[in-house]
């Protein structure tokens, strides 16, 4: 790889020293309507036994596709947002050192081609589907517009007749409309980073909760034994070993009352002592309980 980028590593006196290259995959999404010298956004993962990816440079990266073309090709600096560090006992490591990101890391080489409103149709694809923001969304294109122009095929989906209308310019007086969107209730869990978004509609009912965590904590102090004066004995070491072992018996089990409100549902968790790994495993066991709810005949 080095010989094609021009670096010559025959000579016997260049010693190439390879422990800080790491294997790695690469990946994106090519948005639409992208066009040849555009750029996009790239995630490098390590592949390999990599530690840390802090501060690496993708080389050249040819990204293929499932047709097995070559669509855009990435390079450039990571950044991981991470840092780790390692001494001879002990080890500290915040987020994940071995997945970053190259904003606008790859250039466009290949175009899809789009045909806009061929057909005479536009299909609107929402985000998040939902039914009442759907509804929303065609009743305000048919009272702006005109009549029966939008329909809703599904969740995610709405059809827009265009009727010999120009598409770009349909598309420019939709989106100068203003819909307010059905907020769904939320919760959006990220174990890797521990972080918990939740949206405002969110009501959990009434739950009893108890959260104990068992820790075990094991201590080595090695001990050395000498052997008495003038004695043909030997120095001898020692193994003692003291565990520890708590099972979290001073916390209670606690009621959680249903909140009216996001920031009760917060201040009642709080006040129980939770940490985010906490929430986390205690909202994924109250989702489980929701789905297990007994239905009355």
């Amino acid at each position: 790889m080095l010989n094609r980028l021009g670096v010559n590593i025959r000579d016997r006196q260049i010693q190439l020293q390879t422990h800080d290259v790491a294997a790695v995959m690469v990946t994106a999404t090519l948005p639409p309507f992208s066009h040849g010298g555009g750029h996009i956004d790239v995630t490098v993962s390590a592949a390999g036994d990599a530690r840390d990816l802090t501060g690496g440079t993708l080389l050249v990266t040819p990204l293929q596709a499932a047709d097995g073309e070559v669509y855009a090709v990435a390079q450039g600096s990571l950044v991981t947002n991470a840092f780790s560090a390692a001494g001879a006992g002990a080890s500290v490591s915040q987020n994940i050192p071995t997945s970053g990101h190259i904003a606008n890391g790859a250039v466009v080489e290949r175009e899809v081609p789009v045909s806009l409103g061929s057909g005479g149709l536009i299909h609107l694809s929402l985000r998040n589907p939902n039914f009442t923001t759907a509804t929303r969304i065609v009743e305000a294109i048919n009272r702006s517009i005109a009549r029966n122009m939008a329909r809703v095929e599904d969740p995610r989906t709405i059809a827009i007749n265009l009727s010999g209308r120009d598409p770009a310019q349909t598309l420019f007086r939709i989106g100068d409309l203003t819909v307010e969107p059905d907020t769904m209730a939320k919760v959006i869990v990220d174990e890797a980073s521990g972080t918990i978004v939740m949206g405002d509609n969110v009501r959990i009912s009434t739950v009893a909760i108890a959260q104990g965590n068992l820790t075990i904590q094991i201590t080595e102090t090695p001990q050395a034994s000498q052997p008495g004066p003038f004695s043909n004995g030997t120095t001898a070491i020692l193994p003692r070993t003291q565990i520890n072992a708590s099972t979290g018996s001073s916390q209670r089990l606690g009621i959680l009352r249903e909140g009216p409100t996001l920031a009760s549902l917060v201040s009642g968790m709080n006040a129980l002592g939770m940490g985010p790994r906490d929430m986390i495993s205690i909202l994924q066991a109250i989702k489980l309980t929701a789905r297990c709810r007994p239905t009355l005949r």
